[in-house]
């Protein structure tokens, strides 16, 4: 189980960037966002497989197919045109902290899953977890009114972390029950597959925005100021190649390691490195809010953690028959 949890802090780490590049790369629009990085991925799995690329294809059936599709659309594109979204709206900070509820969505999703423990055991942990989040919030908008940030804006933008949310607790969930009943393709024969259908996808997405809008592909603000194509591919192609294709092969891995309630839990790596880069980028301190949020949101996974390491998975399956 252990290396299943390294896998997730890892795959976190590497999806932390996620949050960061729409403001490395703000001229662009979130749906410039999404269908850059996922082309880019696409090319990337489809160049790393293509010596059994043809193998690889053949194995695929019906339910493989619909799986990948489903996948690619609530795992990869609609959740990271509306992440970006949220990060250009409202911040890194409030839209990482509010996707950082996962591990609880995840959790209640996932209770009646083979290999989770009863709710009642996880009660506390989670608790612990939604102090640091409800930390967190009050700090941003306190510190939203105190700089007079739009407050239209700043909902829009809540609202579509939510909506990132919803999408990858479903993702999270369909994704690692496919992975268990399926064992006919491995983590990274997986990811490949989910990258390649990510990145036909996008394609299909940048198609139809550029017949609609044209040059100014999703009404950008600003013409040319600021869009620097070469830096927009050379950091999408970084950001494909970290956050999806190492990150989702980590997490693949992850998933078939740990049970779906534990998974739940280590997704919130992903908000802690979110908010570590963003202090970075930002050159800031965390104030004292954003510290105590930090310190029950590790506290709290690190809990979870242990419970799910005592206990042992015959005792779990008894428990839920």
């Amino acid at each position: 189980m252990w290396n299943g949890v390294l896998c997730g802090l890892l795959a976190g780490a590497m999806w932390g960037m996620v949050f960061i590049v729409p403001e490395l790369l703000a001229a662009f629009s979130p749906v410039e966002l999404a269908v850059g990085r996922y082309i880019a991925y696409g090319a990337i799995a489809t160049g790393l497989m293509l010596p059994r690329l043809r193998g690889l294809l053949n194995r695929l059936d019906r339910s493989d197919c619909g799986a990948l599709v489903r996948h690619a659309l609530a795992g990869n594109i609609v959740y990271y045109m509306l992440l970006a979204l949220g990060v250009k709206l409202a911040g890194v900070a409030p839209t990482s902290l509010i996707i950082g509820l996962l591990p609880i969505t995840v959790t209640l999703l996932g209770r009646k899953d083979h290999g989770a423990i009863p709710l009642s055991q996880l009660a506390l942990p989670l608790l612990v977890v939604a102090a640091g989040i409800a930390c967190i919030n009050v700090d941003v908008f306190l510190h939203a009114r105190a700089s007079g940030a739009s407050q239209g804006a700043t909902l829009l933008g809540v609202l579509c972390a939510f909506g990132a949310l919803l999408c990858w607790s479903w993702y999270a969930l369909d994704n690692a029950r496919f992975l268990k009943r399926n064992a006919h393709f491995s983590s990274a024969e997986w990811s490949a597959l989910y990258g390649m259908a990510s990145g036909l996808i996008a394609l299909a997405v940048g198609a139809l925005a550029f017949a609609i809008w044209h040059g100014d592909v999703t009404g950008a603000a600003g013409v040319a100021s600021g869009r620097n194509w070469t830096a927009f591919w050379i950091t999408n192609t970084l950001l494909a190649l970290g956050a999806s294709v190492i990150g989702n092969h980590l997490w693949n891995i992850a998933s078939r390691r740990v049970p779906v309630t534990l998974s739940g839990q280590l997704i919130l790596f992903e908000t802690l490195f979110a908010l570590l880069y963003g202090f970075v980028y930002h050159r800031q301190f965390p104030r004292v809010l954003e510290m105590a949020a930090i310190g029950l949101l590790v506290a709290g996974v690190v809990w979870a953690v242990r419970m799910h390491a005592v206990q042992p998975v015959a005792e779990q399956t008894a428990v839920h028959g």
